[in-house]
């Protein structure tokens, strides 16, 4: 990974917080948003381990050293090696469990208590493949090596173990598909601009 798409990412993190970029709000959501915080360092771990040894011996076990103690404070376990594309949005931090093999897309929010999980027996055998605006609300849980289709909303406390189409609502356990309003509505601040403005 390239520094340029290090900062590219932490840039589209940001901005799906507050459209306000400027140097005063991100320090502010640097000390006081736990969800970005997470990720702040989540991104810098996955730049530096692909580093040179002496940034590997230095720098990157000090990285690792604050995203393990923020991952004990604020309840968030996501390994930084997950695939995680642009615009990742934590609304609430605390009981988030990710698989290192889920893959998310861009624009995602994830509530509190939701588990990202894989199936190690049955069918659909892995991990989930989130799309790209998903909305994954509070308590959710999603297992398997299931696609979430793009612009989807799963509602909160749902259980999903089944492949969803784009542009669905999901409630329930099991989840079931309600209607075709999908995510609009939950996914704000997606105007960021392209890696290539950037």
């Amino acid at each position: 990974m390239s520094f340029k798409k290090l900062k590219y990412l932490i840039y589209t993190d940001f901005f799906r917080i507050t459209d306000s970029i400027n140097l005063k709000t991100f320090l502010h959501s640097l000390i006081f948003n736990e969800g970005f915080k997470y990720l702040f360092w989540l991104r810098i771990c996955n730049f530096l381990r692909e580093k040179n040894i002496f940034i590997k011996i230095v720098f990157y076990p000090i990285s690792k050293g604050i995203l393990r103690h923020y991952t004990y404070k604020y309840g968030i376990l996501i390994p930084f090696t997950t695939q995680i594309d642009t615009g990742f949005y934590i609304g609430h931090f605390g009981g988030i469990i990710v698989n290192p093999t889920t893959v998310i897309g861009q624009n995602c929010n994830i509530s509190q208590d939701v588990t990202l999980g894989a199936k190690n027996r049955g069918e659909n055998i892995g991990s989930p493949i989130i799309g790209n605006n998903v909305y994954i609300g509070p308590g959710v849980k999603i297992f398997g090596k299931i696609t979430i289709g793009n612009n989807v909303a799963v509602g909160a406390n749902s259980v999903v173990t089944k492949d969803i189409a784009d542009n669905s609502v999901v409630v329930g356990i099991p989840g079931k598909v309600i209607s075709d309003a999908g995510s609009d509505g939950y996914i704000d601040r997606t105007n960021y601009k392209s890696f290539e403005e950037f």
